[in-house]
């Protein structure tokens, strides 16, 4: 019930229709909402026009003048304002709660003394756009009055809100509605306590009204009879036939003044039944459309569930992978350092064997310099002499050790080590997703067609087509037919067919026979397996159930005497 109460609210207001008309285009508007939405245009005089004038009364119910304008042609669809004359600016849209754009009351016109109203010519006629269609429709001399009222949309209104309303609430009260405490049966209005003694005092003409309690007063509310619906044209008259050219009631009067003499014209009951039926049969398409809509809201749900369940699998995905690549580079760096650390030791091992080689030498050649200026210091020539050449070539042999690269460095301090990243870094840089090929997923199962499956004497006939909300494609079907003894399946025909007549089959013999659909991407699963009985000769008609197989026999397809078996076992304890 719910989902209906869009279809009860005015596309104006946004609010239930009160007092629904019903437009030439079979939308509905609130008859307050209809006379708000009228448009001059300059066809005939509008109403403040000739209050401007003064031909009018001067009531303040000249608005209701309005009501005399009616509908005598219809002008072709189109969505404009009637406003952009010289009479009028151009009125702009609006929209309605319901979203609908919709077209404000005219602009009423200059004072009677100014010169806008003495120059500008006066708007002659009334205009109704359709706020759903955007049709427009002129009024004649009827106005509103010219649209039927839709009594039966009131009538489900009226249903509808009975069965939401789980208390009675006052219809006075502006903000919070209270609840109920009365219901006047003379002006159909359910009153709180505060709205009964400001609305409706104990005095006066309003003594005599009759005051119920809210329960009961519902109960007279819905057994007070409905409104019947009147002639537009004679209000005094009910509607008692029905015009087929028109499509709309008529009422006697109507026929005697010969408006419908060259049109088929019959019963308004009969009709009532014709169109109640054709609705229903409309409906019936409706509802398998319903059906398979619901089918597919719930495939999307399921997809919006798998599609967050592979998105968590997904990432989680990803992270290991990224994981993993993070972790051989953190074993690369480790041999890399390894590396420089033992370069760092060849290093140092080499600089501190030449610091100590070095030191050895700086010490014997510090050594021999001193013990030869002591015996530079020696005053005996002979003892001198003695010595003098041996230290002479001991002193130039030690020089010579020293001038042979002994004082260059045998290592650089540099590390001769250059990591070359750049192309790791680019593969980084590219690191991407590769965009699989989207392959359509395999075939949905067919479906066995029981009602065109058939034998007929040692032959048998197979229908199968796909499920109505299947997406995906099949390229062809393959159909398994086992050895009617219960053996193993085998493929008796591959083909884009979707029936197919086996012949030369035993007499008196079961079958078993299923289908499945195949396409570039795989195949489907098996259908639900059928099982069919070669006829013995005899005409036989015979239904028979149990659980989880039903089990027909029928004429031969040709319609012959011969008897056609076929047995459906179904995966649950549900006959279908």
């Amino acid at each position: 019930m719910e989902e209906m109460e869009e279809e009860l609210k005015c596309p104006v207001c946004g609010s239930f229709y009160r007092e629904p008309l019903i437009l030439p285009c079979s939308h509905s508007l609130c008859q307050a909402c209809a006379r708000n939405i009228l448009v001059q245009t300059p066809e005939a005089e509008s109403p403040q026009s000739r209050r401007a004038s003064g031909s009018g009364g001067g009531s303040d119910y000249d608005y209701l003048d309005l009501d005399k304008l009616s509908l005598y042609s219809e002008a072709d669809s189109g969505y404009g304002s009637y406003g952009g004359f010289a009479s009028a600016p151009t009125t702009p849209c609006q929209k309605s709660p319901n979203g609908v754009r919709v077209f404000p009351p005219a602009v009423p016109p200059p004072p009677p003394h100014s010169a806008a109203a003495t120059l500008a010519p006066l708007p002659r006629n009334s205009c109704l756009t359709c706020p759903q269609c955007h049709r427009s429709l002129i009024l004649d001399e009827r106005g509103l009055r010219g649209f039927p009222k839709n009594r039966v949309l009131e009538g489900v209104i009226e249903r509808y809100q009975q069965s939401k309303a789980a208390a009675l609430r006052c219809q006075l009260c502006e903000k919070a509605p209270k609840e109920a405490t009365v219901m006047c049966e003379q002006c159909d209005v359910f009153y709180c306590d505060p709205c009964r003694l400001r609305c409706h005092p104990p005095r006066g003409p309003l003594a005599k009204h009759r005051l119920l309690p809210p329960a009961q007063g519902r109960v007279s509310r819905r057994l007070s009879p409905r409104k019947i619906s009147t002639c537009t044209d004679h209000e005094l008259e009910n509607h008692s036939m029905y015009c087929v050219q028109c499509k709309m009631p008529v009422c006697y009067q109507c026929l005697e003044e010969g408006k419908h003499a060259s049109h088929e014209v019959k019963a308004l009951g009969a009709m009532w039944k014709l169109h109640k039926s054709q609705l229903s049969q409309a409906l019936n398409g409706l509802s398998d459309r319903a059906k398979e809509a619901k089918e597919f809201l719930v495939q999307l749900r399921n997809m919006v569930q798998q599609i967050q369940e592979n998105s968590v699998e997904f990432e989680a995905c990803l992270v290991a992978q990224c994981d993993a690549l993070i972790d051989a580079l953190n074993r690369r760096k480790a041999q890399l350092l390894s590396r420089v650390n033992k370069e760092h030791e060849h290093k140092l091992k080499v600089v501190r064997d030449q610091i100590s080689h070095c030191t050895v030498k700086l010490r014997q050649t510090t050594g021999l310099m001193e013990y030869c200026l002591e015996v530079i210091k020696e005053n005996d020539p002979s003892g001198f002499l003695q010595i003098s050449d041996a230290l002479i070539r001991r002193v130039h042999l030690t020089e010579d050790q020293w001038g042979k690269g002994t004082l260059t460095p045998r290592m650089t301090t540099d590390f001769d080590l250059n990591l070359d990243n750049a192309p790791l870094l680019q593969s980084i840089h590219q690191l991407d997703f590769v965009q699989m090929k989207a392959s359509s997923p395999v075939p949905a199962p067919p479906f066995l067609q029981l009602e065109e499956c058939c034998t007929h004497n040692n032959s048998a006939t197979l229908s199968w087509k796909q499920p109505p909300l299947s997406m995906v494609p099949a390229d062809g079907y393959i159909l398994e037919l086992d050895d009617g003894n219960g053996g193993q399946f085998r493929e008796v025909y591959v083909g884009k067919e979707t029936m197919c007549t086996v012949d030369g089959l035993h007499f008196n013999s079961t079958y078993s026979a299923r289908v499945k659909a195949f396409n570039k991407t795989g195949v489907s699963p098996y259908s639900k397996t059928l099982v069919l009985q070669t006829s013995e000769g005899k005409e036989l008609q015979q239904y028979h159930s149990r659980e989880g197989i039903i089990t027909l026999q029928l004429g031969g397809k040709d319609c012959l005497s011969t008897t056609s078996v076929y047995t459906v076992h179904l995966n649950t304890t549900e006959v279908e």
